[in-house]
Order: C-alpha cells, then sequence, then structure tokens
C-alpha cells in the first residue's frame, strides 16, 4: 500500500462556502500563497460556476502558484466542467473535480433521479473532464448515506471512465469511525492499488478528524480538510488536527505527510484575518489556549518537564512558545517564575506574601495582566523593606 497521504485543502471552496468565510479573489490569492508554504498537495481554489469572482479567483491562483496543483469544482453536467476548465487554463497542474450525490434521500427529493441516471451523469461527467485535465476526481455526494453495492458499482464505473481519485464524502458527518474505515476499507480493495481513495468528512457529530484518521488506517490516501476546520454547517475535518495526529502518533499512522507544520499557526492566523471569525480559544493545535496553562499543578509540572503536560513543541505548528496563564488557579511554582521573568527575585517570605495577595485578587478577575503582578511584587517588597526600619 502506497503510505504517502495526500493532504486536498477545500479552505477555498468549501471553506469559504460557509457564512461567514466569504473572501475577496485578492484574499483568496493570498491565502492560497500561505497554502503553498504550507506545502499542501491539492488546492481546491473554487468553483468557477458559483460565481464570477470564483471563477477569477481560480484563474488567478493558477497564475501566482503555477507548481501547486490546483482544483476547480464543477457538478456532473458539461456546463459545470467546462466552466471548470477554463478557469484552469493557467495551470500547470490542473485537477477537475467533479461530483453528483449518490444517496437515495438525495435522489428522491434533491435530484429527482433515478440510480442508473446518476450512474450515467457520472460517467458522463468524468469523461467530458478527462478531455480537459489527466487528473479527474470524482466525488460521491453523501457517500455514506448511500447504498454500498450501487457506491461499489458508481465507484467502479467513473474509474474505468478516467478518474484517478475517488472521493467518499461523509457530506452531512453522519458517519462514525468504525462504519467510516469498514466503508472505505471495502472501496479501497473494490478499486485497488491504482486508484487514490479520498475522504471529505463533516464535523456535524464532531467527529470529522476522528473519521478521517479511521478512513487512513482502511486505506485512503487522500483527505480532504481546512483550515481551522471552517467549512459549511459545523465545518469540515480540521487541516492542522489530523495532520498533527499522523505526525505526532506515528505509531498508529505509519505514514508520510508532506505539509510544513511550522506554517500551520501562521496560516490560521492568516485566515482569521481575511474572515470574521477564528478559531475558539480551545481550538486543538491553534488556539490561543491550546499551549496555555492555568492550573497550579499543571504549571508546576510543565516548569519541571515540559512534556508532563505538553504532547507536541509549540515550535512544531508556528506557536511562538507555549503561555503560564496566572489565575487563581496557579501555584507558587508558576508565580515565582513570573517574578523572575518580571526581573525580581523573592525570598520565600516575599513570595509567600506575593502569593497571598495574587490569589485574593485573582479570585476576583479572570486572570492579572504583568503590569498588575509587578504592583504586587513591588507592594511587598517595600513592606519587607520598611519592616527592619520600624523595628
Amino acid at each position: 500500500m502506497n503510505n504517502r497521504v495526500y493532504i486536498f485543502d477545500t479552505t477555498l471552496r468549501d471553506g469559504e462556502q460557509s457564512p461567514g468565510c466569504s473572501m475577496t479573489v485578492e484574499e483568496k490569492v493570498r491565502m492560497a500563497g500561505k497554502l503553498a508554504e504550507l506545502g499542501v498537495d491539492i488546492l481546491e481554489a473554487g468553483f468557477p460556476i458559483a460565481s464570477d469572482g470564483d471563477f477569477e479567483a481560480v484563474r488567478a491562483i493558477c497564475r501566482e502558484y503555477p507548481t501547486i496543483r490546483v482544483a476547480a469544482l464543477a457538478r456532473a453536467c458539461n456546463l459545470d466542467v467546462e466552466r471548470a476548465a477554463r478557469a484552469l487554463e493557467g495551470a500547470t497542474r490542473p485537477r477537475i473535480h467533479t461530483f453528483i450525490a449518490t444517496s437515495d434521500i438525495h435522489l428522491k427529493y434533491k435530484l429527482k433521479k433515478s440510480r442508473g441516471q446518476v450512474l450515467d451523469d457520472a460517467v458522463a461527467a468524468v469523461e467530458s473532464s478527462r478531455k480537459y485535465a489527466d487528473d479527474v476526481e470524482f466525488s460521491a455526494e453523501d457517500a455514506t448515506r448511500t447504498d454500498l453495492d450501487y457506491l461499489e458499482e458508481v465507484c467502479k464505473a467513473v474509474v474505468a471512465a478516467g478518474a484517478g481519485t475517488v472521493n467518499l464524502p461523509d457530506t452531512v458527518g453522519y458517519s462514525t469511525p468504525d462504519e467510516h474505515a469498514a466503508l472505505i476499507g471495502r472501496m479501497a480493495k473494490t478499486l485497488g492499488q491504482n486508484v487514490i481513495v479520498s475522504v471529505h468528512c463533516h464535523d456535524d457529530l464532531g467527529l470529522a478528524v476522528a473519521n478521517s484518521l479511521a478512513a487512513v488506517q482502511a486505506g485512503a490516501r487522500q483527505i480532504e480538510c481546512t483550515i481551522n476546520g471552517i467549512g459549511e454547517r459545523a465545518g469540515n475535518c480540521s487541516l492542522e488536527e489530523v495532520v498533527m495526529a499522523m505526525k505526532l502518533r506515528h505509531d498508529r499512522f505509519p505514514v508520510e505527510v508532506g505539509v510544513v507544520t511550522e506554517q500551520l499557526y501562521p496560516a490560521s492566523r492568516l485566515l482569521t484575518e481575511l474572515i470574521t471569525f477564528g478559531p475558539q480559544p480551545n481550538k486543538a493545535i491553534v488556539g490561543e489556549n491550546a499551549f496555555a496553562h492555568e492550573a497550579g499543578i499543571h504549571q508546576d509540572g510543565f516548569l519541571k518537564e515540559r512534556t508532563t503536560y505538553e504532547i507536541m513543541d509549540p515550535r512544531s505548528v508556528g506557536v511562538p512558545e507555549s503561555r503560564l496563564v496566572l489565575g487563581k488557579h496557579s501555584g507558587r511554582h508558576a508565580l515565582n517564575q513570573r517574578c523572575s521573568d518580571l526581573g525580581y527575585t523573592l525570598d520565600r517570605a516575599q513570595l509567600d506574601e506575593v502569593y497571598q495577595r495574587f490569589t485574593t485578587l485573582a479570585d476576583r478577575k479572570k486572570g492579572l495582566r504583568n503590569e498588575e503582578i509587578e504592583a504586587l511584587i513591588q507592594d511587598v517588597i517595600a513592606i519587607s523593606q520598611q519592616a527592619p526600619a520600624a523595628r
């Protein structure tokens, strides 16, 4: 089995489709530059049929970053495929990504087509795409709610028509890791070594990363994901989380990933700058609190040996350093370290007094700033210096 897992970034397509995440052409080009630095394998630049802006963004990214593999999305119809192909004309490594829904619920209520009609549309779209690009990906939308025998039939047909990558999206985040692994394992075995099986997991149940990792263990060799996990509804598989899980737990995921992990945090910060919101503070890898410690027991262990409470070096993901947050849960060890960092050397009695005052104040606040801590230190030092004179 090929042990290279390809990272397909869809921040600029699926990610941008979510409320509050729309970007201008210039912003998408700027973000594409950071994704190129990050080392993603495939960059899905947009959905050209959706708007003139998306069309122009795909064209601009192809011109600006000629060495990166750029993908454009297209529904399984000639108009979409032709529009995607025109947008990709400047790319040296273009990929047309065509899709159609395959679950009975989508066929009945959305497409109003039979299984036979959808199969024919899928094959025709792949054949049409191959006229414009050697690299064609097919996605069976809502694959995880599709009848497995029918899904297998569609997958084999699109591969015969020329698709080199078959994506099996968990479009509504419905799957669980065990059943997702079973689905991917079956399709990977059916399609063989010459086809890349891909996954695109949504996070409606908070399982997008877990499902993607289970898929890798079952044979998937492409993961579709986004920076900060942005995307429709609850978002997509988080690029930074799934990459670091594979990097850090190589014992469980003996695969190779080409991402430059030191660029993860900078990519997250740039995306936050470009859209209307950033990740929640407790977001894994890139959240404000991902490498922050407030509890005294944790701070004490961290100061003695970082790995007691950190499983990765923050610098490995581009975070400059860990933070000790001083609040009501903090202990003497961390407070003494902060005093030292601020340029003060305290004896035991002074530290005890500063600590007592600190905890009293911290009980009324969300945390103390350095200037507040420094004021406490200076008060205690002044009192201790006055005490001998008074005697």
